[in-house]
């Protein structure tokens, strides 16, 4: 890429795990340079043959959508087992010269857990349910955090904060995809 080359913007993802409810939010936003090329854009999809696996992405498009066949891929291969196909993914993008070259972040969530997956190896599992990534990640988290502890239910927090992320980061926007289990 041209080192002058406007860069994509334009991603906010965030998982909410409250009272045995787990939900994935991502806005429709996606930028180029200071250009809104897309408002509308689905980050966030069911994974899995039954559709048990939340998954949602930063990043590259193209890049995250070859992650997510191979994690599907790994849920086939491990059925029920959303850590291990994780682990699995991460080692085959750490360590595979194609994979490697791949530009995106993904949050991942089952009924049992959420998973953060980087390029770099990286499986976390945030200790208190909540996970966010993105250019508004780090704003939507915060927002998420402060309203854990209201009477509010996942899906309401994970709007509110992915709200209050919008409001803030301009390559953020309002349109957001929702998916829950639980």
């Amino acid at each position: 890429m041209n080192a002058h080359a406007p860069t994509w913007h334009g991603t906010t993802i965030l998982s909410v795990r409250k009272s045995g409810r787990v939900v994935v939010a991502g806005d429709g936003q996606v930028s180029l340079g200071q250009t809104i090329i897309k408002p509308n854009a689905r980050k966030v999809r069911r994974l899995g043959a039954d559709g048990a696996v939340i998954g949602g992405f930063a990043g590259s498009t193209a890049d995250a959508f070859t992650l997510f066949e191979r994690l599907e891929a790994k849920l086939e291969r491990f059925p029920g087992q959303l850590t291990r196909a994780a682990v699995e993914l991460a080692r085959d993008w750490r360590q595979d010269r194609y994979l490697r070259r791949l530009e995106a972040m993904m949050i991942v969530a089952d009924r049992e857990v959420t998973l953060l997956l980087t390029g770099t190896g990286d499986v976390l599992e945030p200790n208190d349910g909540i996970a966010a990534i993105g250019s508004g990640g780090n704003y939507a988290l915060a927002a998420a955090r402060a309203l854990a502890d209201t009477d509010m239910d996942a899906e309401a927090i994970a709007r509110r904060a992915m709200q209050i992320a919008a409001d803030i980061c301009v390559y953020t926007n309002d349109q957001l995809t929702v998916e829950g289990i639980g």
